[in-house]
């Protein structure tokens, strides 16, 4: 009898940390991105939907948040950021390079920090 309940105890541990494992399909994040806009708008989305695993992007010009729903499992909220950079928006965390920034158009070229 205390076999099975040991046994029972030990499957319950192992299940309850394999869940904490487990990640959000539909993480829903929003994060600053310097832009002006509507091609900024466009690139910022275009560049958030090249990531797999990320299911909605929308950025807003007035506030400058970019809102987006992701798939954990398939990407980070850091993947998305570096595909945002790598178009030449900054972000708080990863920074497009002075290259980049400077091919944007100039309408585009937002107060870099």
């Amino acid at each position: 009898m205390k076999n099975i309940v040991l046994g029972m105890m030990l499957l319950f541990v192992a299940l309850s940390t394999q869940a904490q494992d487990k990640k959000n399909k539909n993480a829903k994040y929003e994060f600053e991105v310097n832009g002006n806009c509507e091609q900024c708008k466009k690139r910022i989305q275009k560049a958030a939907f090249s990531v797999a695993g990320v299911k909605s992007a929308d950025w807003n010009i007035d506030d400058h948040m970019l809102h987006v729903i992701i798939n954990e499992e398939k990407c980070s909220l850091l993947d998305v950021k570096k595909a945002v950079a790598k178009v030449g928006h900054d972000t708080e965390e990863v920074k497009a390079t002075d290259e980049v920034y400077e091919n944007l158009h100039s309408c585009c070229k937002y107060e870099r920090k």
